[in-house]
Formats: structure tokens, sequence, C-alpha cells
């Protein structure tokens, strides 16, 4: 095979800041120094892996299994070794990864905003049911995201996924990573702009095209022609989001740089116009971009993230432009940012008549049984299908008025509520220590047992307020960017023992208040603390808000003590209504 080191380069028009050392962008020609996992892609491409796991791995086993495939390629697959029982979080730092292998691996299937038939949700479900042990989650990247799955078992799994249109291609790695798409992408009466078309575009050119099967670290999209802007735009590298030209009508202007974990930043926007049959030749330049001028001496910088804030987002611009599309785009000022969560729970029109219903698991923790009964209730009531959602939930797609409460009562009887508690609407959570090898605590039952001591303690409460528990750093669950961002860590209690904890980020948001949260200096809680801490500081928000200020909007001004949880005031009635 050529290598596209090389032969991909455009030329260059735009002069643009080159470190001061070489930092392994292909477009300045370093390919040197490589860390293992640049060595490891230049050794083989990890595309190539699919073959040596259909005719080899699940014919022998998982000890035949070559190391830089098990720990480095198989990812490109939407496979990781999943942690093994038994290991504390004090140990996740200590021990060498192949010390945190189990035998068994977690498998994500990307849906990419799909429309979801009742026959994809049903083998969604079987999978589950028969190879992984029952287990399933939905994520907040629209995947669904197994555990227990054995080697063996894999050319099977992608069979069935096959069968009904889904797969697990780059679902993982160094890759473009599953797309998130509006979950009410063509229906909506307030939509401006249905981007289904785009995303199915970009996944049938890039998706398994070795020109973009390589990039420096993860690749991260996302496309909403919603108002409500319900893809976490500003957290993506690249998003696409609706907006109208005065001439030219509704398209797209696209966002770069976006990304969370240990150095968070948000995306820049480019306020541009780009027409609907456009969007996957823009993305496959922002891609380029990234592809060729992105660090790959250090993983810690290879994000798209640091890259456009070097340059700045008119110096990118005009990379894009010169270098990879050929021609100028159309300037229009960026669309407005909306204000509050956009997650499509409960009852709302579409454009046609019917309408969408959208349910939410607690903290996204479903099963092969319940996504099989979900095939059932989308059968039984006639939906179009199911759409997965970027804050772990569901939406259903199709429902006719005078069966709605029949459908939410099917659904609330399988566990998955339309009417759910502010709490279980409003908290997300990430895999954790249970399967993560990243990871330092428990975040999924951890977030179960907090919304229900949360249901008590505040049954009616009159505000949203979003809650985020992250294992770990990385933010998968977007800690910075939530009311309560909770990030995993080991803490001291009160008779000095090292436990499970979180530091605290309070009051981040996204859409018109974007943030990061505040962090409050040398704050953590553990997390045997965690239901009371949280109901202090609610209790201090409910009694000091001023009339409509959001939780947000509060923890900005508020007296340290009272978001320390060190003072309680009284609030009247608990904000309930």
């Amino acid at each position: 095979m050529p290598d596209l080191r090389f032969q991909s380069q455009p030329p260059r028009f735009t002069e643009v800041p080159r470190p001061r050392r070489a930092e392994g962008q292909w477009a300045f020609g370093y390919t040197e120094p490589l860390n293992k996992n640049e060595q490891s892609k230049k050794d083989d491409d990890p595309l190539n892996v699919r073959d040596r796991i259909l005719y080899v791995y699940s014919k022998r086993g998982f000890d035949s299994i070559d190391p830089a495939d098990l720990r480095g390629r198989f990812r490109w697959m939407g496979l990781y070794t999943q942690r093994k029982p038994g290991i504390d979080g004090g140990r996740t730092g200590s021990m060498a990864e192949e010390e945190l292998d189990d035998r068994y691996f977690m498998l994500r299937v990307r849906s990419d905003g799909k429309l979801l038939s009742a026959d994809a949700v049903r083998a969604l479900g079987t999978v589950g049911v028969d190879f992984a042990r029952d287990t399933a989650d939905v994520t907040d990247r629209e995947n669904i995201q197994y555990h227990w799955i054995r080697i063996e078992d894999v050319p099977a799994i992608w069979e069935r996924l096959e069968a009904v249109g889904l797969h697990s291609l780059e679902a993982c790695g160094d890759s473009p990573r599953p797309f998130l798409g509006s979950p009410v992408a063509g229906v909506a009466a307030d939509e401006i702009i249905d981007g289904t078309t785009a995303l199915e575009e970009i996944e049938r050119r890039y998706i398994g095209n070795k020109e973009f099967s390589n990039f420096p670290r993860k690749f991260k999209t996302a496309l909403t022609g919603h108002p409500s802007h319900d893809v976490s735009p500003e957290t993506n590298d690249v998003s696409f989001v609706g907006t109208v030209h005065p001439e030219h009508g509704p398209g797209f202007d696209v966002w770069v740089g976006g990304g969370l974990s240990t150095n968070p930043m948000l995306a820049q926007k480019l306020g541009v116009w780009i027409p609907l049959d456009e969007v996957a030749d823009v993305w496959a330049g922002v891609a380029g971009i990234f592809r060729d001028y992105g660090y790959r001496r250090l993983r810690s910088r290879a994000r798209l993230k640091f890259l456009v804030a070097d340059w700045g987002v008119e110096t990118f611009r005009e990379v894009l432009e010169n270098e990879y599309l050929e021609k100028k785009l159309v300037s229009n000022p960026s669309p407005e940012a909306p204000v509050g969560h956009r997650d499509h729970i409960g009852v709302h029109p579409q454009k046609d008549g019917k309408f969408y219903v959208g349910v939410a698991p607690t903290a996204g923790r479903v099963s092969g049984t319940v996504l099989v009964q979900l095939a059932d209730v989308i059968e039984e009531f006639g939906l179009a299908g199911a759409r997965l959602t970027p804050y772990q939930k569901i939406v259903l797609i199709g429902a006719d008025g005078d069966r709605i409460e029949a459908l939410q009562d099917r659904l609330d009887a399988i566990g998955l509520s339309a009417r759910p508690s502010p709490w279980r609407q409003n908290t997300m959570a990430c895999t954790g220590i249970e399967f993560c090898k990243l990871a330092i605590v428990d975040t999924k039952e951890r977030a179960r047992r907090l919304v229900g001591e949360l249901e008590k303690r505040f049954p009616t409460i009159d505000t949203p307020i979003t809650i985020n528990v992250n294992g770990c750093p990385n933010a998968c669950a977007r800690t910075q960017v939530a009311d309560f961002g909770l990030k995993g860590q080991l803490v001291t209690d009160e008779n000095g023992q090292q436990v499970e904890g979180f530091q605290v980020h309070l009051g981040g948001a996204t859409g018109l208040r974007a943030n990061f949260g505040r962090k409050l200096r040398a704050h953590k809680v553990t997390s045997a603390g965690l239901d009371d801490y949280i109901t202090a500081v609610v209790t201090n928000y409910l009694a000091d808000r001023t009339e409509g200020e959001a939780f947000d909007a509060w923890v900005h001004r508020a007296d340290e003590a009272l978001l320390r949880g060190d003072k309680v005031l009284e609030a009247d009635a608990l904000g309930t209504v």
C-alpha cells in the first residue's frame, strides 16, 4: 500500500505556525520521533486486523492474539479489553496494561444518528442476551456498548449486526469515532435542516477508508439541524450546526477544536454557511488537516483542539479553504446559542402530525433484555424506530397521538420512562471501574443510587440540574459541562483512609452560558458522602436563588461556603411545585 503520509499532502498556500521542535506533523515531513502508538499504526494499518479476527483469533482463541493487535488495532474494530474484576482504583495507575486486561472485551456498536428499526433494536438486544451476559449501555456517543464479549463470538456478532445495517468499525481508536446526529432529525417541527443524508455520505465515503484510518488520536464528529444544538457541538472536534443564510437558506455552520478531558476547550466557530451536499467534503477537509498537521509526538497533545488553539480559527479556515477545499466558504454569522439542556425527553409533536417520545434509562444502563422488549414495543405501536441520544437516552419516532398514554405505560413497564424524575432525566455516568481499565471509582451503580436518593429528598424539584459522573479525568461523561461534574479519584476520608471520591466541577454548561464550571480549591467529596453533599448544595441553591435563576448562573455568584456545603440554608419546600 502507498504511504499516505506523503501522497495525500496538498501544496501549502498558507503560512501556519511551525513548532520549535518536530511534533510528528506529516505535512512538514516529520514522521519521527514515533511513540508506541504511531509505530504500531506505521507497522500495519489497523483496519487490517479485521481479517485476523475473523480467520485467526476467533478460531484460535484469546491466547493467540498478537499484543500489538490486542491493545492497539482491535480498537479500530470497536473492541477494548475490559478491566479484570477485583482490581481496586488505587492500582489503576500503577499496573501495566496487560495486568489490568481481562480475557473479555468491551464492544461498541455505532449508530451514527441512524433511525433504528425494530429489527435493528432487536438485533442489538439479542447480541446482549446471547453474547454479553445481558449487558448493554447507551453511551453519550450514541453507541450501544457491551461487556463480557469473547473473541470467539465476534464474527457471529458482526454478522448479526451487519444484517440490520449496523457495525462496530472504527468505533474506537485513532479514527473517525461514532458520529453524533440529532435524535429528531427529519421529524422535529422546529428543525432548521435535516442532516441525515450528510452523515450517511460521510460514513459511506470515509469509514473504513484507509486515507482516514490513521489520525493522531480520536476524531469526534457531531451534526444537527435542530435549533437546540442537541449534539453537544461545543465539545466535538468538528461539528456541523444548522443555520440559515439570508440568501441561500438553511445550511450548516462549522465548529472545530472542541474537546474535554484534562485540557478542556470549547469548539471555535468558523462562521460559515455550507449546503447539505457539501458537508461530507468539508468533513474530509477538516479531517485531512488533523491527519496531516496534527501533533503526533505526544499523545497528550494529539487532539485537534491543540492545533486550532495554536493556529487560531482564522488560519484554520484559510488552510481548509486553500489547501483542502480549493475554494472559499460563504461567510455567515454563527447561529445563536440555545439556553439549557436538550435531550428530547417526554412527548413532542412531529411535523407530520405524529409524536416523538424520549425515554430515560438511568445513567444509560439498559440490558439486552430491555432492548428486545423495546423492539416489541416499537412493533406493537407501529413506530418508525428509535434513535440514541448524546445524553444516554432513547427517542422513539412516529407515535400516534391517540396511543401516547398507552405507549408511555408500556415503556414504564420495561423500565424506560418517558415521565422520569428530573434527577433520572439529567444524570449521566461513564462505564467506571466495573469494566474500564482507566477508571478509579464506581460510576454506574453510584449514579443509580444517587438518583434514587435525590428522588426521595427532592421529589418534585422545579428546575433541571444535571449530574455527570466520571470514573477518571478523561471526561467521557462530559464532567466539565454539567451542573455537578464529578471526576472520580481517590480522596482521604475523616479517618485518614483513602477511599473512592470525586473532584467537583460546579455550574458547567453548554449553549448560551457555555463554560467549564467552577472548581473549588482543594475541594473533594467522598463517594459515601456524595448524597449529603449534593443535597446541601441543592438546598442552598433553592434557598438563595433569585426568581428564574438557573443553577449554573447561581454557582458563579454564590458564596464558596454554600458551594462546599459547609453552610446549609433553609429552603422553603425544597423547591417543590
